[in-house]
């Protein structure tokens, strides 16, 4: 709980009187020995400094009573006739009228600017919590931050207890079952309202503690109980206002930040579709007009082709309806692969399968047999989809067979808690700028003679990265390329059968 800066201590009610005594009695030992050196009046002074300390040191009870001994005091002890109550003189009797009058009007200022002093001290602390609160939650990144700086402000602030819940999806506050029922109502009326509620606020004022919301109506994030809650505090009332008001903004700004980056997700997606249909529009005209044009001149002039003719055309329409297969499928790969939710099949895969399917296919491409493989028996299992590893693999194969002439080396090896395969190749490389882009969709070779959606290794990069893998490119001593895939190898492995 915040409490002042620390002042001397009031003494207890039970030595009030003993620091009235002692004031009292120090004043008439130094009248005594004033007395016969100086006038009535400067006595009377010396009496007036000890109410002056006494309202200083005590509440205004104390001071109050100090006020009147110490007239009492002078009037018996100094004022003729002497060691009686009775006043003599019409100018004595104004006097001591007007020495009581000063008395009391220094105890009650002092009261009162003790009053103050403790209340400017109070606020000026709760003004550096507020400052202290608004810097925490500005660098919180989550609910559970925010509600956990604010059950420590609310808990700082005030003696408690006090209780702090967030709403939930469907509107319903996050409360624990155990809580009152007073407590719950209240709290869910406080939301369902977006007021405050109980003592001092016109609003259900019978309650024994303030409902706050966290946030202004129409965004109400939670409500918080705050106690005590005298109907008087207004100070204090309305900063536990200032406490909800900033942690009701920081809920708001955490979901405007979830909401923005949701929306920049969904138009990234949407973009990325629009520019993979364009491209593949762009991309599939020319072998679907292939396709066409040689199924047309097969079905209306077969009869008048060589057989020559009649291959040639039938190995283009094939060659194309390859061309579209692969662009196809490395379309809808990154098209998935880049939406906002990633579904997998991950199940316990072998790597040499998984090469050896992919080596099958290329090889039927590879008629020169360029492809040179190296996997090494008794590799440990990964967790993966193996149609997409496949496909990635495949990728990295193609685009060796397609870039370069010379020998092509596929290659796994195993690492520390990795498996690396690396495909090598004896092409004309990438130069710097090329290799800035490499992995970006729609970046192509400027290879004469070649064709291509260049969405390969874009998709290489999407499939390696939902994986949790690493696709890097370096270039080889000697020219060319070295693409290597770096796989994670979960430590527990299953159980393999045994043949």
């Amino acid at each position: 709980m915040i409490e002042s800066t620390p002042q001397p201590p009031l003494p207890a009610p039970a030595h009030r009187w003993a620091v009235v005594s002692l004031l009292l009695g120090l004043a008439t030992t130094c009248g005594f020995a004033l007395e016969p050196h100086v006038s009535l009046t400067s006595l009377a002074m010396v009496y007036v400094l000890a109410v002056a300390v006494a309202a200083y040191k005590l509440d205004w009870i104390g001071s109050s009573v100090c006020a009147v001994a110490a007239v009492t005091a002078l009037n018996f002890f100094f004022v003729p006739p002497r060691w009686t109550f009775e006043v003599e003189s019409q100018e004595h009797f104004i006097a001591l009228g007007a020495m009581l009058v000063v008395a009391l009007a220094i105890s009650h200022l002092a009261t009162g600017l003790r009053r103050e002093t403790d209340l400017a001290r109070l606020n000026e602390q709760r003004a550096r919590q507020l400052q202290a609160l608004a810097t925490e939650l500005a660098n919180a990144a989550s609910h559970d931050q925010v509600l956990a700086l604010g059950r420590t402000a609310l808990e700082t602030g005030f003696a408690g207890p006090c209780l702090l819940a967030l709403t939930l999806e469907d509107g319903r506050l996050d409360l624990p079952a155990d809580v009152d029922a007073m407590v719950h109502d209240g709290m869910v009326a406080c939301v369902r309202e977006a007021a405050v509620l109980g003592p001092g606020t016109g609003r259900w004022p019978g309650l024994d503690a303030w409902f706050l919301p966290l946030g202004e109506k129409g965004h109400v994030a939670g409500a918080a109980c705050v106690r005590p809650a005298p109907a008087a505090d207004e100070a204090g009332r309305e900063h536990a206002q200032a406490l909800c008001a900033l942690l009701g903004q920081a809920l708001w700004r955490l979901r405007l930040n979830a909401d923005m980056l949701r929306a920049q997700g969904e138009a990234h997606h949407q973009q990325l579709q629009s520019t993979f249909l364009a491209a593949i529009s762009h991309d599939l005209r020319t072998p679907l007009a292939a396709i066409v044009g040689a199924a047309s001149s097969l079905l209306t002039q077969r009869d008048k082709l060589a057989p020559p003719e009649q291959e040639r055309l039938l190995r283009s329409i094939a060659s194309e309806a390859a061309y579209l297969s692969t662009v196809t499928e490395n379309t809808l790969q990154l098209v998935r692969l880049s939406g906002p939710a990633q579904s997998l099949r991950r199940d316990w895969e072998s790597l040499e399968e998984i090469v050896g399917a992919v080596l099958a296919r290329v090889r039927q491409r590879d008629p020169g047999r360029r492809i040179k493989s190296s996997v090494p028996e008794g590799l440990p299992l990964i967790k993966g989809d193996p149609v997409l590893l496949a496909q990635l693999i495949a990728n990295l194969l193609d685009n060796a067979l397609t870039y370069s002439e010379g020998p092509i080396e596929l290659s796994v090896s195993a690492h520390v808690q990795a498996l690396e395969v690396s495909v090598k190749d004896r092409g004309p490389g990438l130069s710097d700028a090329q290799q800035a882009s490499l992995f970006a969709p729609h970046v192509r070779g400027d290879h004469p003679g070649v064709r291509g959606a260049g969405l390969g290794l874009a998709v290489c990069k999407a499939i390696a990265e939902a994986h949790g893998a690493r696709l890097t490119h370096r270039h080889r001593s000697g020219g060319g390329s070295r693409f290597s895939l770096l796989l994670p190898v979960e430590s527990a492995q299953p159980a393999r059968e045994v043949a």
